[in-house]
């Protein structure tokens, strides 16, 4: 693969820790979410950014040691890549005066969507990176719900375990969650 052929993604937490078992669902799931880690560790490119917002995320929910599983595998690789300009971009992002857990890169048309503030950072990321990056989500449900608005900003996502992603969020509208 060209590197201009490789794939570029911001990739949300939950990625890692499904690639580790830590939440229920399929084994297909698992794979998926460990087979793109191992994919992007091999030939992608991750976005993040620069006041390592995400990395510390990562940080409270993975282990750096690279053990036991293939989510802290990749965090341990995103942590000896971070200056690699080949494996990895870090992007400013501006926190508003009025809530430092939001963004001036945040799109103006998802503002009313709903977004979790701890969600914010991997969308404002991949903004702030223009459009060239792919969120990658496992199965954050919310994230279904908000693909159209997504979409329509501009941001493009990658669902991973999308059949399990879809019922989830199915599932919590008939149950008013």
């Amino acid at each position: 693969m060209s590197p201009l052929a490789r794939e570029v993604h911001v990739v949300d937490t939950n990625v890692p820790l499904v690639a580790n078992g830590a939440a229920t669902v399929s084994s297909a799931c698992v794979a998926a979410c460990a087979g793109k880690l191992q994919e992007m560790m091999r030939t992608g490119h991750i976005v993040l950014d620069d006041a390592y917002r995400i990395i510390g995320e990562y940080g409270n929910k993975l282990n750096q040691s690279g053990q036991p599983g293939p989510g802290d595998v990749f965090f341990k690789w995103v942590l000896t890549n971070l200056s690699n300009p080949k494996k990895c971009t870090q992007v400013a992002l501006t926190p508003l005066d009025s809530d430092q857990a939001d963004f001036e890169e945040f799109p103006a048309d998802l503002r009313q969507v709903g977004f979790d503030r701890s969600d914010r950072k991997f969308v404002a990321v991949a903004a702030a990176h223009g459009g060239t990056s792919r969120i990658l989500q496992a199965f954050d449900s919310k994230w279904w719900g908000w693909r159209k608005d997504l979409k329509a900003a501009g941001v493009q996502v990658v669902f991973l375990c999308e059949l399990e992603i879809r019922l989830k969020h199915e599932q919590k509208q008939r149950s008013g969650r």
